[in-house]
């Protein structure tokens, strides 16, 4: 039960001012400031972001999308930007990066979350969260843009990447946008297909738009491709060395669009987002290494193939961490001593009292870190 409305707690960030002056002078404490605006209503804090679930909808067989209303302390965002979401699980407080596939006026925004097996978020928000329930968001991410590109654009996505490019290319066709737009969204079978009666219907709305699906672990049915990225499926694209390129997905399938731009020498820059963990670069040899954590008091022997986020997990540590592919920097840790590579580059960093990245740096020989 509240004691106000929803509506008055948005409406009261701006009232918060002298609240938020006492805390800054340390007359008060934001958290026992929060726990009372909490009892008026569960997303009235001082400072921090929370929103309240206003509607689920299945999306794909494995995928959900959720509506959410925040708070007034929601600094605003830009479609294909990342949100952290925040939630406790049995005294546990854990966190992960969706994608924002809309963002609308007065603090509403929408997300999509890709059901994963074994996960400990996920499959939680997939079959528990109901609307009305809150969650604390963190603040706006990301790097992706939509291109100011008359001439045209060409959408690559796999799997869940279609959320981040969704999320502009709604925002395009709203604005406007009158250049030509293919999208190939790479799934395993028709099950995967997120968002397939909205981007048909604006195929029909909008005559610039051209969606393919490619199908990689089912037989494609009319209309449809089939296999992996492959030069091939670009045959339809109409003016493709004029168009500006943005891909989502598996760092994999990132690398192939990757190296497939760089062979075709198109123009302008190539936005790409992974969202899996970045493979070591070639040409390392497979090493152990000494890896200690000086905070826990623990030393342990690793490997320099892998990321230090996974091998603390693997340890029992639970260091902070939200996208797990170097962009959120929620895992961000001091290095001690030793030399870590950046798994994406190959870059090495060496120096002492230097902010590190767990989830993209691997050991590359004795490492201690701050954790």
């Amino acid at each position: 039960m509240t004691l106000i409305p929803f509506a008055w707690a948005r409406r009261c960030a701006g009232l918060l001012r002298p609240l938020r002056c006492l805390v800054n002078h340390g007359w008060l404490r934001e958290s026992d400031v929060d726990a009372v605006l909490a009892l008026l209503h569960p997303t009235l804090r001082l400072n921090r972001v929370f929103a309240r679930v206003t509607q689920r909808q299945w999306v794909a067989d494995d995928m959900l999308e959720l509506t959410l209303r925040t708070n007034g302390n929601w600094p605003g965002a830009q479609p294909g930007q990342h949100v952290q979401l925040f939630l406790e699980r049995a005294g546990v407080r854990l966190s992960r990066s969706y994608s924002l596939t809309a963002v609308r006026p007065h603090g509403e925004l929408q997300l999509a979350i890709k059901h994963q097996v074994g996960g400990r978020v996920s499959p939680y928000l997939l079959q528990r969260l109901a609307v009305g329930d809150v969650l604390e968001l963190g603040q706006a991410y990301g790097d992706l843009s939509w291109p100011d590109a008359p001439q045209g654009v060409l959408l690559l996505a796999a799997g869940s990447g279609i959320t981040p490019l969704l999320g502009m290319l709604r925002s395009a066709l709203a604005q406007g946008f009158s250049g030509p737009i293919t999208l190939l969204h790479y799934v395993r079978d028709h099950g995967q297909q997120a968002f397939v009666g909205e981007l048909q219907a604006l195929q029909m709305q909008y005559s610039n738009l051209q969606v393919r699906w490619s199908l990689t672990a089912a037989g494609a049915g009319a209309g449809e491709l089939a296999g992996r990225f492959s030069v091939e499926h670009l045959a339809a694209v109409t003016a493709l060395a004029q168009r500006r390129v943005l891909a989502c997905g598996p760092a994999g399938f990132v690398g192939q669009v990757r190296q497939w731009w760089q062979a075709a020498e198109l123009p302008g820059a190539l936005q790409v987002e992974a969202f899996t963990p970045p493979v070591l670069s070639a040409g390392f040899s497979s090493r152990q290494v000494n890896l200690s954590f000086a905070r826990s008091h623990q030393q342990v022997f690793a490997d320099n193939q892998r990321s230090l986020l996974e091998q603390a997990e693997e340890q029992g540590l639970k260091p902070a961490h939200g996208c797990r592919q170097g962009i959120c920097a929620s895992c961000t840790c001091t290095l001690l001593s030793g030399t870590v590579r950046d798994l994406r580059s190959g870059a090495l960093f060496s120096e002492p009292g230097q902010a590190i990245r767990l989830c993209i740096s691997a050991p590359h020989g004795d490492v201690e870190i701050d954790l």
